[in-house]
């Protein structure tokens, strides 16, 4: 086994790694207080951009576990800054598919957001981007005005591509499933902001401050998580109470770092680690 030293920050998943669904998973409080203790610096950094940083610290606090909203980032959060780094937000009307995760980073840097059916039709202006993150509250008017939108020439962004979520009671649809249903109906394929994209991981060490070569990305899917990694050029860490198993290793040609059963496991190496 490699050796599992050289760790300076951590970036870490949540869906799959820290819980499913409202479920904490075992070694949850621990985990954190080993952090704390370690004075090991880390960001929370999932692609379910349903949720606001805010409330990713209040399920937090549920369970048992404090952190800070300095300590989160969303892919919606990502996509956010990634948008007013190439537009000029005060100037750019965006359409939204999500919730209140999804909407809030973008007002936050001073984007227009357009409502359902204000599409440019002479009166409305439209919208010059399309953001879709993942969104129980999809209804077939967003799909529609989403499809109008991005085949009049909107940009077309996914916050991320999970197909996928892990939650208590199986894996259920995520915002990819939306992401097909849009480029089926428009032909134009999105750019995705989350993992597996580098964008979300490098913005991650930025926040951490500490150099790539000590960082590790911590996450449960083979084709976002750990792939994201490789492609930021950072090491990982794949725990398998999420999507990915070790039987998925055989059908790609990457590899995380280390595998480890849970965050328990994670838990004891960490301290090993510091012996």
């Amino acid at each position: 086994m490699i050796p599992f030293t050289d760790i300076r920050a951590l970036i870490i998943d949540m869906d799959g790694v820290l819980w499913h669904g409202e479920q904490p998973l075992p070694g949850l409080i621990d985990f954190f207080q080993s952090l704390r203790e370690l004075q090991m610096p880390f960001i929370l950094a999932t692609n379910n951009a349903r949720q606001t940083a805010g409330q990713y610290v209040a399920k937090l606090e549920q369970m048992g576990v404090t952190v800070f909203q300095n300590e989160i980032i969303t892919s919606a959060m990502a996509t956010a800054q990634y948008l007013a780094e190439h537009n000029k937000p005060d100037q750019t009307r965006v359409f939204v598919i999500g919730e209140s995760g999804a909407t809030e980073p973008l007002l936050e840097r001073g984007f227009t957001l357009t409502d359902i059916y204000e599409v440019n039709d002479g009166e409305n202006k439209g919208a010059d981007i399309v953001v879709c993150g993942l969104d129980k509250t999809l209804t077939w008017d967003k799909l529609a005005t989403a499809t109008s939108h991005i085949r009049a020439g909107a940009q077309f962004i996914g916050t991320n591509g999970d197909v996928t979520l892990p939650t208590e009671h199986g894996l259920a649809p995520g915002n990819g499933a939306i992401l097909a249903a849009l480029q089926a109906a428009t032909g134009v394929a999105p750019t995705i902001i989350g993992k597996p994209e580098p964008i979300m991981y490098r913005q991650a060490i930025a926040l951490l401050g500490v150099e790539a070569a000590y960082t590790v990305a911590i996450g449960d899917r083979l084709d976002t998580d750990i792939l994201g990694a490789v492609r930021a050029g950072i090491r990982s860490l794949m725990v398998l109470t999420g999507v990915s198993s070790e039987l998925d290793l055989q059908n790609i040609d990457y590899r995380p770092t280390w595998i480890m059963p849970d965050i328990r496991a994670i838990t004891q190496a960490l301290r090993n680690s510091r012996l």
